[in-house]
């Protein structure tokens, strides 16, 4: 009995201790849960001085950093220079220089918010020991400013600096060419601006190729013909406004209608000019076609520069009354705008018994400034003869010009043929000089002891066509065919080359004669049925 009562006392004292180190256990797991939790909630506290993670300001990843810690890091990128390149060549701009800064309070205030709850410490600390504190890659904005004015001006200074500046056109006195600017480049200050200013806002892309674009080079314009025709006349000695030389000059470009005028409006003895003012009366007046007698008449009168057949020419104008004819001529030329223009008196055959006299002259109001001892009776200007011109090729190639100032009078047909008739003046000098052999001219010409003129329409090959008309006059008492008549035809090959400047004459022509070609026997018809007003060399097809 008494040994098992022992055996029963010692398992109640085993069962004892059992339930002793239970509530220890227990103790012990509570105390170290609070540990871990206490722990935990200083490791949160510490956190939350430091920004949230897996978030982004300005571009740049701060999460998890101190404040300090991330305007240091955002604040290092943003002040890497930008470099800008003009043309291949890098050009460093420090963002500070433009006043650049970032706006770090606004930031980082933002920041701090940035971990979406809002909600109460604890709350917050359970999302943490949950892991469900997240803040959703949030990024905050960059908030800086820079002054613009003072990027404009470094790039204003940019352009000051490398920008080239597109050529003037110029001209070659030597050559009488004129040449085109060349193109410049120019750098887009207004477009350069805002794409550096993307640039500073960007912790990455602080590259860029700065927009220049290409200007427009100076084009060689009809005034740049003006002044290499001034300075050529200067170089030869001859001054166009002088007070014993006077030159006179009007080209008119035909497509484009852009005009050289030199003292247009000076008064100058015509010489045999004139007979194209006789040539447009006399097909004002006809009513048929002309026979071959008057073509063989307008051919020596306009060819051969016949006093006799522009007489002749002139009296059947007048009905057989010479007077009354230059009365007409000279009605129609004022008609025409040809206002410092007349003829009052017939062309001096100096034969006996030639009928003589005048009548009186028509008011006109030259250039007062020069006087070149023009003809009493017989008169023009440099800008008449062109305008004279300018009536013909309108009317043969648009229907206008004469058929408008007359609509009954002339035909598009009658004023091809005028122009046809004087392409055949093939005296190989004057305006003829300046252009390349075989190039079509329709022109007319004339002097005296100290006046020289010629006029017409130059026919380019490349379809720019164009009228010219100079008259060039010095105080002399005789003809100096190698003073002049030079002069002249290099205002032709100046003009020329300007209209043509792919094809230019670099040199004054070689094997041109003395003087004018001689007529007959080179480019007069050889008889009266050999004139033909629709293709006036067609005889020559015959030899």
């Amino acid at each position: 009995m008494s040994s098992l009562s022992g055996l029963g006392t010692k398992r109640r004292s085993r069962s004892g201790r059992s339930v002793i180190l239970l509530p220890l256990l227990s103790g012990v797991f509570l105390i170290a849960a609070l540990g871990l939790f206490v722990a935990e909630l200083l490791r949160f506290s510490q956190q939350q001085t430091r920004l949230p993670s897996d978030i982004t300001v300005a571009g740049i990843g701060v999460g998890g950093l101190l404040p300090g810690e991330a305007v240091a890091r955002w604040e290092s990128l943003y002040a890497q220079p930008i470099t800008l390149y003009y043309d291949g060549s890098p050009i460093l701009l420090d963002p500070s220089s433009v006043g650049f800064r970032t706006n770090n309070d606004v930031m980082l205030a933002a920041a701090r918010s940035a971990d979406n709850t809002g909600r109460a410490f604890w709350i917050r600390f359970y999302n943490h020991l949950t892991r469900q504190e997240t803040v959703g890659g949030l990024d905050i904005d960059l908030t800086a400013d820079y002054q613009q004015s003072l990027l404009r001006d470094f790039l204003t200074d940019i352009s000051v600096r490398y920008d080239e500046q597109a050529s003037s056109a110029a001209y070659d006195v030597e050559t009488l060419t004129v040449s085109g600017g060349g193109a410049g480049q120019q750098l887009n200050v207004n477009q350069a601006l805002a794409m550096v200013e993307d640039a500073l806002f960007d912790p990455v892309n602080r590259t860029i190729d700065l927009p220049i674009g290409n200007t427009t080079a100076f084009n060689a314009d009809i005034a740049t013909l003006r002044e290499l025709i001034v300075e050529y006349l200067e170089s030869q000695d001859f001054l166009y406004d002088g007070q014993t030389t006077v030159a006179s000059v009007y080209i008119l470009d035909l497509q484009t209608g852009d005009e050289v005028n030199i003292l247009g409006d000076v008064a100058y003895s015509a010489a045999s000019l004139q007979k194209v003012s006789i040539l447009i009366e006399y097909f004002r007046e006809i009513a048929f076609a002309p026979s071959q007698e008057e073509a063989w008449l307008m051919a020596n009168s306009l060819l051969c520069s016949n006093n006799s057949s522009s007489n002749l020419l002139t009296q059947i104008i007048g009905d057989s009354n010479l007077f009354a004819g230059l009365r007409q001529i000279n009605e129609t030329l004022q008609y025409l705008g040809a206002s410092n223009t007349y003829l009052t008196a017939p062309f001096d055959l100096g034969i006996e018994g030639q009928e003589l006299g005048s009548i009186g002259a028509p008011a006109t109001q030259p250039n007062p400034n020069f006087d070149t001892a023009p003809d009493l009776f017989n008169r023009t200007s440099a800008e008449d003869m062109g305008l004279l011109f300018t009536h013909l090729y309108d009317c043969d190639t648009y229907g206008s010009g004469l058929i408008t100032a007359y609509p009954d009078s002339f035909t598009q047909n009658e004023c091809r043929q005028m122009l046809e008739l004087m392409s055949a003046n093939n005296l190989e000098r004057l305006l003829q000089a300046g252009i390349p052999p075989g190039v079509r001219i329709s022109h007319k010409n004339g002097w005296i002891f100290d006046t020289v003129g010629d006029a017409g329409i130059v026919y380019s090959p490349n379809g720019r066509h164009y009228i010219i008309s100079v008259m060039l006059w010095e105080e002399t008492e005789f003809q100096d065919f190698e003073r002049l008549w030079p002069l002249l035809e290099g205002i032709s090959r100046a003009s020329w080359n300007y209209f043509n400047p792919e094809a230019p004459l670099t040199e004054r022509r070689d094997n041109l004669p003395f003087t004018a070609q001689e007529c007959e026997g080179n480019y007069l018809p050889p008889d009266m049925e050999s004139v033909n007003l629709n293709d006036i060399d067609a005889w020559k097809q015959n030899q």
